[in-house]
């Protein structure tokens, strides 16, 4: 990895960070793993497209697995935090910010920065 490219340096954390979080929620099977390629792929173009994006990358990179997620295999991350009610997936906030963190909007907590999950 070349560490004087902001670019590349933001789409190698986000990958690693959001890889992270798959694992803690035994999840990153291999179509898991190719669904962040492709998010990471994509938000290349989308940096590359505003460059002042690039602080925005890991939480977009989060969001764009999580909505693949959705659509092949379910609702992911589950929250950890509510234990009554229907199962349902922390959101990412800010949607569009730095230092993107997992929430569980339902109880307003904050539970972990993207890639902390355990």
């Amino acid at each position: 990895m070349d560490d004087s490219n902001p670019l590349e340096k933001a789409l190698h954390t986000a990958r690693a960070l959001v890889l992270a979080d798959l694992a803690a929620r035994d999840v990153a099977e291999a179509t898991v793993v190719s669904m962040v390629e492709d998010a990471v792929a994509h938000r290349r173009w989308w940096v590359e497209q505003w460059p002042e994006g690039v602080a925005y990358v890991a939480g977009l990179v989060a969001q764009d697995v999580q909505d693949a997620l959705l659509e092949k295999h379910g609702r992911w991350p589950l929250c950890p935090v509510c234990d009554a009610g229907e199962p349902h997936a922390l959101d990412v906030e800010p949607e569009l910010g730095p230092d993107p963190h997992w929430v569980c909007a339902k109880a307003g907590v904050v539970v972990a920065p993207i890639g902390g999950l355990r």
